[in-house]
């Protein structure tokens, strides 16, 4: 390799580089329609029927195409607190008939369990 090909090359490939990120050609943008989750429902906890239940809170989870509140209910044994939610990458939007309805948790078999967010149509 020449010496002025081995100065030239790391500024052209500078330049080309500085182009794209002036054009645009770089940067990808991701359009999000989210099917909002509604806000909390306040619940009155009752007293529990015994010893040994544990409060599972209210919460929403998503159903049949639409958010479905899951009210407050007493179980037996221990319910740990719903972890934090999982923080997604939202992958691009299959088309613009497609919303998004983000991760959220469920209490099912006794645990709490990640839904991830999915594109619904």
């Amino acid at each position: 390799m020449q010496a002025w090909s081995r100065r030239i090359v790391p500024v052209l490939a500078a330049f080309a580089a500085l182009v794209c990120v002036q054009t645009g050609a770089v940067r990808a943008e991701v359009v999000v329609v989210e099917r909002a989750m509604p806000a909390p429902i306040v619940e009155v906890v009752p007293t529990a029927p015994g010893v040994g239940y544990a409060w599972v809170p209210g919460h929403w989870v998503w159903r049949g195409g639409a958010w479905f509140w899951v009210r407050g209910h007493y179980v037996t044994g221990a319910v740990p607190a719903m972890p934090a939610p999982i923080v997604e990458v939202v992958p691009a939007r299959p088309s613009p008939g497609h919303y998004w309805v983000k991760g959220h948790y469920g209490w099912e078999g006794g645990r709490w369990t990640w839904h991830s967010g999915v594109w619904i149509r």
